[in-house]
């Protein structure tokens, strides 16, 4: 495996150690790959995911940073409709910058708390 891809695992324990979803509070998980950007909503507890979003539901040409705030957005109006108003931001291991920023941005802009 590459080292690069370990350390972000080794990160993404570590997180996943300390944070967990409910019901109540769902866990935001976001992956980010080279090309696309997901995220889902995870209640931990049940072991199911009550909404998700990526950047290939909408094949625009939108650069990628605008595409993953167009995933944060398109998350957090599904997380309301389901009641979700509030929920625990797990990066994944990935830092906190560029396109997992912007998700995160817009998904607050959208008005879900975390």
């Amino acid at each position: 495996m590459l080292e690069k891809v370990a350390q972000r695992i080794k990160r993404h324990k570590r997180i996943r150690a300390r944070i967990s979803g409910t019901a109540a509070k769902p866990r935001l998980a976001v992956y980010r790959s080279n090309t696309s950007i997901y995220a889902q909503m995870i209640d931990d507890e049940a072991g199911r995911t009550l909404c998700a979003a990526s950047d290939i539901q909408d094949a625009s040409k939108a650069k990628k940073s605008e595409a993953a705030a167009l995933v944060g957005k398109a998350l957090a109006e599904k997380a309301l409709g389901l009641g979700i108003k509030e929920c625990v931001f797990d990066r994944g291991g990935f830092l906190f910058h560029g396109r997992v920023k912007a998700l995160a941005e817009a998904a607050r802009a959208a008005g879900l708390k975390f």
